[in-house]
């Protein structure tokens, strides 16, 4: 094969991967979710000169217990911004999603704001690693063990009174000491409290990004194996050939699926009851969420919906 042929060869599969990846980031989406994760990271741009550019994604979370990636974002500027993620969760409505129960992040200022711009009801749920993880940044090291030992009853309380005593008595130990993690965990108290509302093995799920980190772990080993690419298509075809790969059998669908609803009786009778009540399935939202009546309990009832069955497809890992 001359050289000419060969880079003939390679444009007409670019060419290929393009015009899927197009049609896959226009998808139709899920009229609902159950929840969905987001984050950005930065991959490098050579755009006259090398710099950093976020790429923004977002996992749903069905009523079906699927996961699936909605899409991925190049943003402006060299850093993630709760503005851009408002253009991002618009196209999502675009698309067909017109309501999210839980969207859950990594405490970005002003993306609670976003989020209810678009989606009024839905409730937003701080990350709570990285709230345990900003809160050592404060500290000294020597001092992590026995911190960590006194954030614990906060994010293990049975509820949201429960957890705001634990915080009086981090601050009476800790406040004078290091201020900021107090001021660090009441800024983001209205996010972080909404999981307390549920048992634990709803909480494992929502208090976290984890469902999104394992992607992004995946991106950035393609994005340092590469350097820095040309363009933004450049990137963009790579990391959603990265999204193609995951999970082909389906067995990280299946774990998933059955990590999420560990407890479909449990779950089952609570969506039922905040369905009939009207309301949001968090006691402590005022919302009243009376497109929810208009969801059957059959539609609600997890454990009937086949929560640990496998759709095969891209984004399914």
């Amino acid at each position: 094969m001359t050289p000419r042929s060969f880079k003939d060869t390679i444009s007409r599969i670019t060419d290929r991967v393009v015009e899927e990846m197009q049609a896959w980031t226009s998808r139709p989406l899920e009229p609902v979710y159950a929840a969905v994760v987001v984050d950005a990271i930065n991959v490098k741009v050579r755009d006259g000169q090398v710099a950093n550019r976020p790429v923004y994604a977002a996992i749903g979370v069905d009523l079906e217990g699927h996961k699936d990636i909605l899409g991925m974002w190049f943003g402006d500027g060299g850093g993630e911004s709760a503005k851009f993620w408002m253009v991002v969760l618009s196209e999502l409505r675009n698309r067909g999603v017109a309501d999210v129960f839980f969207l859950v992040c990594d405490g970005l200022k002003g993306l609670p704001d976003s989020v209810n711009a678009v989606w009024p009801a839905t409730i937003v749920q701080t990350c709570l690693i990285h709230l345990i993880r900003n809160s050592f940044r404060f500290a000294s090291r020597k001092c992590w063990d026995e911190l960590s030992r006194d954030l614990k009853p906060i994010y293990t309380a049975v509820n949201a009174e429960a957890a705001a005593a634990a915080l009086d008595d981090l601050h009476a130990k800790w406040g004078a000491r290091y201020p900021a993690i107090i001021r660090l965990w009441r800024n983001a108290w209205e996010e972080f409290i909404p999981f307390l509302d549920y048992d634990v093995e709803i909480r494992k799920i929502l208090c976290s990004t984890n469902a999104i980190e394992s992607l992004n772990a995946r991106y950035r080993r393609a994005v340092k194996a590469r350097g820095h690419f040309p363009t933004e298509q450049a990137a963009m075809k790579c990391l959603y050939l990265v999204t193609r790969s995951l999970d082909p059998k389906g067995t990280g669908q299946t774990r998933w699926a059955t990590r999420w609803l560990s407890r479909p009786g449990a779950q089952c009778r609570h969506y039922c009851r905040s369905v009939s009540q009207g309301r949001s399935p968090n006691r402590a939202c005022a919302f009243q969420r009376t497109r929810l009546s208009t969801v059957s309990c059959s539609e609600v009832s997890f454990a009937g919906r086949g929560w640990g069955s496998c759709r095969p497809g891209i984004g399914n890992g």
